[in-house]
C-alpha cells in the first residue's frame, strides 16, 4: 500500500487529490495550515489518513511532519507539492513584500518540504515527487499574473534538474501543468492583488484584475477529473517529465512551442553566428 504527502490538501485540488487516493485504497498524510478544518473536511478517512500541521514556509515544521508520516505509515511513496498562491498585478505593481511572500510559498516552500521527504525516498531508493506547476509556468499566464508564473517557471526549472538529479536513485519526478480548473484559486484566500495600481495597465493587468470575479468557479476544468489523472501518475512505469491538464493547458502549450520554433528559425543565423569561427579567436 502507497503512502501519500500531499501539501496544500485542505481545500481545492489538493483535497481532491486526498479523496482520490484515499478511494483506490492508498493512505494518505494531508499537510495543511489548519488541521482542524482538515480533519472535519475528511471526517470519514479513518485510520488510513493523518492530518499534519504545515506551514510549507517554516523549514521545521516540514520536517516535524516527515517524521509524523513515518512514524505512522513507515515510509513515503509519493510526495505532492500542490500548497501555493498567487498575486495579481503588473510585474511594476507588485512590491517586494508581495513578491517575496508569493516565492516564499510556491518556491522556497516547495523545496523545504522536498527537503524534508527526500531524504526517506532515495533511503528507499523509491519514490515520486509531483511538483503542481501551472500551464502558466510553461507558456506565461499573461499580463497580470507575471510574478505568480515565475514563481512556476522556477518549478519547471528545478523540477527538470531534479529528474536529472533522482532517476539513478529510483525517484521518479513529474511536474503537472493544469490550466483553469474549478478551485477557488481566484478567491482572495489564494490570489491576492497587487496593492499599487498603475494607470498605464488599465488595458493589460488592470483588464485582468477586473474580470477575476467573473471568471471565478466558472472555469472548464473539473479537479475531481485531474486528481484521478494525478493519482494514476503513480502507477505509470515511466511517468511523465510534466503533464498538461485541461483543454486550454495543451492549446497554449502547442502555441508556445510553435512560437519558440518560429523564432529560433526567424533569428537562427544571428544566434549561431555568436561561435569563434574555425575554433579561433577573431582579431
Amino acid at each position: 500500500m502507497s503512502v501519500w504527502f500531499v501539501t496544500g490538501a485542505s481545500r481545492g485540488l489538493g483535497a481532491e487529490i486526498v479523496r482520490e487516493a484515499l478511494s483506490r485504497g492508498r493512505q494518505v498524510v494531508a499537510a495543511v495550515r489548519d488541521a482542524e478544518a482538515a480533519r472535519k473536511e475528511f471526517q470519514d478517512a479513518g485510520g488510513e489518513l493523518l492530518v499534519v500541521t504545515l506551514d510549507v514556509t517554516d523549514e521545521r515544521q516540514a520536517h516535524e511532519a516527515v517524521t509524523q508520516a513515518v512514524k505512522r505509515f513507515g515510509r513515503i511513496d509519493v510526495l505532492v507539492n500542490n500548497a501555493g498562491r498567487g498575486l495579481l498585478g503588473a510585474v511594476e505593481e507588485a512590491s517586494d513584500s508581495a513578491v517575496r511572500a508569493v516565492f516564499d510559498v510556491n518556491v522556497f516552500g516547495l523545496l523545504n518540504v522536498n527537503r524534508a521527504v527526500l531524504p526517506v525516498l532515495r533511503g528507499q531508493r523509491s519514490g515520486h515527487v509531483i511538483n503542481i506547476g501551472s500551464v502558466g509556468g510553461f507558456t506565461q499566464g499573461g499580463p497580470g499574473m507575471g510574478i505568480y508564473g515565475a514563481t512556476k517557471f522556477a518549478i519547471e526549472g528545478l523540477s527538470e534538474s531534479m529528474r536529472i538529479e533522482l532517476a539513478p536513485l529510483g525517484v521518479s519526478v513529474t511536474v503537472v501543468e493544469p490550466g483553469a480548473f474549478r478551485t477557488d484559486f481566484l478567491d482572495d484566500s489564494s490570489l491576492r492583488a497587487a496593492e499599487d495600481v498603475i494607470d498605464d495597465y488599465a488595458k493589460t493587468a488592470g483588464a485582468i484584475r477586473d474580470t477575476v470575479s467573473e471568471r471565478n468557479h466558472t472555469q472548464p476544468g473539473d479537479p475531481a477529473r485531474a486528481a484521478s489523472v494525478i493519482v494514476n501518475l503513480a502507477s505509470v512505469p515511466e511517468p511523465p517529465l510534466r503533464i498538461q491538464l485541461g483543454a486550454d493547458a495543451v492549446s497554449r502549450v502547442e502555441a508556445k512551442i510553435q512560437f519558440v520554433q518560429y523564432e529560433l528559425d526567424m533569428w537562427r543565423e544571428a544566434s549561431v553566428s555568436t561561435n569563434y569561427r574555425n575554433g579561433a579567436e577573431d582579431a
